[in-house]
């Protein structure tokens, strides 16, 4: 099995000890490491120091050593056999909100062996970051929120482990990352300042840790690193993301937009990053909508309006009989009522153009997509009123944030970006010609647009796979510009002309003005 270039799995030779020379073994090994590492300092643990001695000579001077970079130093792990062919494994986190993700990788091929994903225990609690936030201020709180998380992960990770024929203590490493407030909560620190003003985080850059002192149950000497963030409402997964998309080796701006509880924006290239967040997803994302969900089997995921009959087709995923929508779902449901007449430009439904399938309850109208004798669920799956409200003033904030940050911030035009990434599990099935006919991304080129998927999981794999990339990543997280918006009155401005379809200046949207979504279905 060959070793990944400047991975976490280093082949070393110490130096043999001889007569006249009584460096220790221990100084030894520290040369050895520093000179395959080439760095200037090496912390070897004194579990490792234990049986040196008797390890070095039995396996003739020769060892695997498992590594990892810090802030100041690289960090010796472990120190193995070089002829064994036990694995030597990492695993990286998402640590949503919502979701959370576990990717396993062989650590020496750099191979993905297999993910999970599942929802977050501590939706239990509450279902977002304040309400979970003000419950870890209670009586034991804190702890119940932080051991509903790792108990989650110790069991995930346990199981995807088995399923590869795998053991969990051959785990080693685990990157993982999220927003500001989980990752207090997944270390178990208090987190209430970050919603009190001025909005000041227990910690910015956490230390590696051992996972036994946060309770995972992996390797018994494996270490826990998380992305550090850059305040309140910019968190780890956001610069994971980054180094994931390497917005930061770019050469011309470039975009990266992150939906879930917020939208979270970043732009730049290798002179400058600027990244902002806001409100946009909670509609999107099972939230302020009734109707959304998070993206699972059974979900529908694409909505199509049929040119030639004006009818509405749906897919589910895993082709499951429908139970729900997710949320780019419910852009390609708004863009094609809007391409049908069915909704007004304001967003309010046209009753008679949607003949038989709208019902009116406690006064409120809803759209029927889905009849219930078809619905997995034996319901009717439908859009209110409600819903449409809730999304328009999605789509409005997310229009509005792209807007007030690439041109009014940045100075740019939309078509002055080489690369528009979407990222995130919305970001894994939204169809942009969608969410451009509703107005809710820019109308350019749609060659620019590249869909990420899970950035924040992707860079936490990275780091696993380059680990001599941690200082790039700290040198991201020192070169970021963070604008915040919600105090930005011009935004609030902006945001009323972007709440109508796909907004009040219709020159901003040409393709949408020559109807082009009618001519390119989305199924």
């Amino acid at each position: 099995m060959t070793e990944t270039k400047n991975g976490v799995v280093r082949y070393i030779e110490v130096e043999k000890p001889v007569l006249g020379n009584n460096t220790g073994d221990d100084q030894r090994l520290e040369q050895a490491l520093k000179r395959e590492l080439n760095a200037s300092r090496v912390k070897i643990p004194y579990t490792v120091l234990r049986h040196l001695p008797s390890r070095l000579r039995a396996w003739d001077f020769r060892a695997k050593a498992v590594v990892f970079k810090e802030r100041r130093s690289w960090r010796l792990v472990d120190l193995l056999d070089p002829e064994s062919s036990s694995s030597i494994l990492g695993a990286a986190l998402d640590i949503g909100t919502t979701r959370i993700v576990i990717q396993l990788l062989d650590l020496e091929t750099g191979q993905e062996l297999g993910r999970t994903g599942l929802d977050n225990p501590q939706a239990s609690i509450g279902p977002d970051v304040l309400a979970r936030i003000h419950h870890s201020g209670r009586e034991g709180g804190l702890d119940q929120l932080q051991d509903l998380v790792i108990r989650a992960v110790n069991e995930n990770l346990d199981r995807l482990c088995r399923e590869q024929g795998r053991k969990k203590e051959e785990v080693f490493l685990i990157a993982g990352a999220g927003n500001t407030a989980m990752t207090h909560l997944f270390l178990g620190m208090e987190a209430f300042e970050i919603i009190k003003e001025p909005y000041i985080p227990c910690v910015n850059i956490p230390d590696t840790l051992r996972a036994e002192r946060l309770g995972l149950g992996i390797h018994p000497r494996g270490l826990v690193f998380l992305f550090p963030n850059i305040g309140s409402y910019f968190g780890g997964d956001l610069l994971s993301g980054i180094f994931f998309a390497d917005l930061d080796k770019k050469e011309s701006p470039c975009i990266m937009v992150d939906v879930g509880t917020n939208a979270e924006i970043v732009v730049g290239c290798r002179d400058w990053l600027m990244a902002c967040a806001g409100a946009a997803g909670p509609a999107l994302e099972g939230g302020m909508s009734k109707m959304g969900m998070t993206a699972g089997p059974g979900v529908i995921d694409r909505v199509a309006l049929d040119p030639e009959t004006g009818m509405l087709t749906i897919h589910t995923i895993e082709d499951k009989k429908p139970v729900g929508i997710c949320g780019s779902g419910m852009i390609d449901l708004a863009a094609a009522l809007f391409a049908g007449g069915m909704i007004d430009i304001r967003g309010k439904f046209h009753p008679d153009k949607c003949t038989g399938r709208l019902e009116e309850r406690d006064g409120i109208l809803s759209y029927i997509l889905v009849d219930p004798e078809n619905s997995g669920t034996g319901r009717a799956i439908s859009l209110s009123q409600v819903d449409l409200n809730s999304l328009t003033s999605s789509k409005a904030a997310m229009y509005t944030i792209l807007e007030v940050i690439v041109r009014n911030t940045a100075g740019l035009e939309f078509e002055d970006l080489e690369k528009f990434y979407v990222a995130g599990t919305f970001g894994s099935f939204i169809d942009p010609e969608s969410a451009i006919f509703i107005g809710m991304l820019p109308d350019i080129d749609r060659s620019g647009f590249e869909v990420l998927g899970n950035s924040s999981l992707g860079g936490a794999a990275r780091l696993l796979r380059e680990p001599t990339a941690f200082d790039r990543v700290m040198e991201i997280r020192e070169s970021i510009t963070y604008i915040e918006l919600n105090v930005n009155q011009e935004f609030m401005n902006m945001f009323s002309g972007a709440k109508f379809f796909p907004h009040t200046d219709r020159a901003r949207f040409p393709s949408v003005e020559k109807g082009l979504l009618k001519n390119h279905p989305t199924g």
